[in-house]
């Protein structure tokens, strides 16, 4: 879609802008920002909650840009920002409502999430193949790689070749291996010819327009920058973080309710990913140190998925075909598929290798090729460089400092977003260790209560101290921060009582909320009591089976 389009949100629009300015006021490191007339009713929105603005931080080396409202007609017309956090589940990175749909729209809401996001471009980006949008990353993103989402060509080919399909059932079978399973550049074009003279397509204007694009969507000519994707199924198309909550019958006035239901669910996976990763020691299938290097410094899944590739060295022998210098090259195949050997060129000095797969450059896990190379070289370890700490198990430890060199700014906004997110990883922590006892639980829920009355009673001490001032403040037509003397928020009796309300209604969910993490707790602690004693039963019969 390439022209302007207009939309509104009716009384919802409202409903939105109040739950952002209410979220701003209790913490200051929320973001939001609108842009459009003075009444908002015309304009985009954009926010991003202070986890959202510190996982990116952690996690902003890929990034994709869902618009799938566009698309299947949604009645609102909500995009967010996504990347993959360190198990590989969807996370956040802010959201938008894009009621004008221009360029400069498009221009202004990239600005805006860069502004919100510390100013830190990241290495990629993927997006539907819009003109628009291809204007604004080019604009405001010059030196992130722009991958067009191959889904979403996949099903726009399904519609600009509907005829084509229906007369020929397998053409839709073959152009998705075409697309997907080809290993090589040069496999691909012999592939795409083919494909084109079997079906008698060769002067198809949409699939000669999809070929001219190739470099921006085929898989054979991203892979030398990084996307993060681990495993086949990544980014299988649509918005996965709000798959199932945002739907197209989703309503402005539903919106919000369901935006805060996809972040609890997802805290909740992450948090179990955590528990998993942290209780479940994985079973390791060869004697290999590097194998045990991975398995406690990996998380769970990212761990399982190197495991895989160490495992296939067994069947993929290096094979030394060249030697120069320091550097060697080594030719790598599985038994019997001679015609699909890699190439890896292998610098004993600095135990650096790169392989013609360019796995590790697009997933950031190593592959078998390179690491059947280090088997053959007695490359007992994995060197540093090959473990990038966004995959690690303390990919959220340390100072908000992104790999890429991205220091977060040092302003008292951003300071605010700092601690709001190291106390909640510092809470986290007595919830794990809560976890693993009846005795443990209550000396955490003892603590914690305590920590909430000190934290109270220093708030209430601290109440006439001014308030910090805020990122932005929800300005029209373009960003404010908001500097110098503010308008009181609480400006009647009505508003202030209009306040309490909304907080005491506020701390009531909480509250819910917390009573499922409790039962959710119990559950667990329970069932841990149920296997240890099942596992005493066993163990008891065992030993009356060796007496008799």
């Amino acid at each position: 879609m390439n022209t302007s389009r207009q939309r509104t949100l009716g009384g919802g629009g409202q409903h939105v802008l109040d739950y952002l300015k209410r979220m701003q006021a209790e913490n200051p490191a929320f973001f939001y920002a609108v842009q459009g007339d003075n009444d908002h009713t015309g304009g985009n929105i954009f926010w991003a909650d202070a986890a959202s603005r510190m996982n990116y931080s952690y996690f902003g080396d890929t990034v994709t840009f869902d618009t799938s409202y566009r698309t299947n007609q949604y009645r609102v017309p909500f995009a967010s920002f996504t990347g993959l956090n360190h198990h590989g589940q969807p996370v956040l990175f802010g959201c938008a409502l894009i009621l004008s749909e221009s360029e400069s729209s498009f221009i202004w809401l990239f600005q805006t999430w860069l502004q919100a996001m510390s100013g830190c471009q990241p290495v990629s980006i993927t997006t539907d193949p819009d003109r628009l949008i291809q204007v604004a990353v080019s604009q405001i993103l010059p030196e992130t790689r722009h991958r067009f989402c191959k889904w979403g060509i996949f099903r726009e080919t399904q519609e600009k070749l509907a005829q084509i399909y229906q007369s020929h059932p397998t053409f839709e079978t073959e152009f998705q291996k075409c697309i997907n399973e080809t290993e090589s550049i040069d496999e691909f074009e012999s592939c795409w010819e083919s494909l084109l003279q079997r079906y008698y397509v060769m002067d198809n204007e949409w699939l000669q327009s999809m070929y001219n694009a190739r470099q921006q969507w085929v898989p054979v000519y991203m892979r030398d920058a990084f996307f993060g994707e681990i495993s086949s199924t990544d980014r299988s198309g649509g918005n996965s973080f709000f798959d199932g909550y945002i739907t197209a019958s989703t309503t402005a006035q539903m919106l919000i309710k369901q935006y805060e239901k996809a972040l609890a669910s997802w805290h909740e996976k992450e948090f179990k990913a955590d528990y998993d990763t942290t209780n479940c020691t994985p079973v390791l299938k060869t004697p290999s140190p590097m194998e045990k290097q991975a398995a406690s410094l990996y998380t769970r899944r990212v761990f399982l998925k190197f495991q895989e590739e160490l495992v296939e060295t067994l069947a993929n022998p290096a094979t030394k075909i060249d030697e120069s210098g320091a550097v060697t090259t080594y030719r790598v195949a599985k038994f019997g598929e001679d015609h699909k050997a890699r190439t890896v060129n292998f610098n004993s000095f600095e135990l650096k290798a790169g392989c013609s797969c360019h796995m590790f450059e697009y997933s950031g896990i190593i592959c078998r090729h390179i690491l059947a190379v280090f088997r053959a070289k007695n490359v007992l370890t994995l060197p540093s460089q090959y473990l990038l700490k966004r995959w690690t198990r303390n990919a959220k430890t340390g100072s908000a400092v992104d790999e890429r060199g991205c220091d977060m700014p040092n302003s008292a906004q951003e300071s605010l977003t700092v601690r709001y997110n190291n106390l909640r990883q510092e809470a986290i922590k007595y919830v794990e260790e809560g976890a693993k006892s009846i005795h443990i639980y209550n000396v955490a829920m003892d603590a914690l209560r305590e920590a909430a009355n000190k934290v109270i009673t220093a708030r209430n001490q601290g109440s006439g101290a001014t308030h910090s001032t805020t990122l932005t403040n929800g300005g029209s037509r373009d960003l404010h921060a908001s500097e110098g003397t503010q308008t009181p928020i609480y400006q009647s009796v009505d508003e202030k009582e209009k306040k309490i309300s909304e907080m005491t209604a506020e701390l009531e969910n909480i509250n819910q909320r917390c009573e499922v993490y409790r039962s959710n707790l119990l559950a667990v602690l329970r069932d841990m009591e149920e296997q240890k004693l099942k596992l005493s039963v066993k163990v008891q019969n065992a030993r009356l089976s060796l007496k008799e």
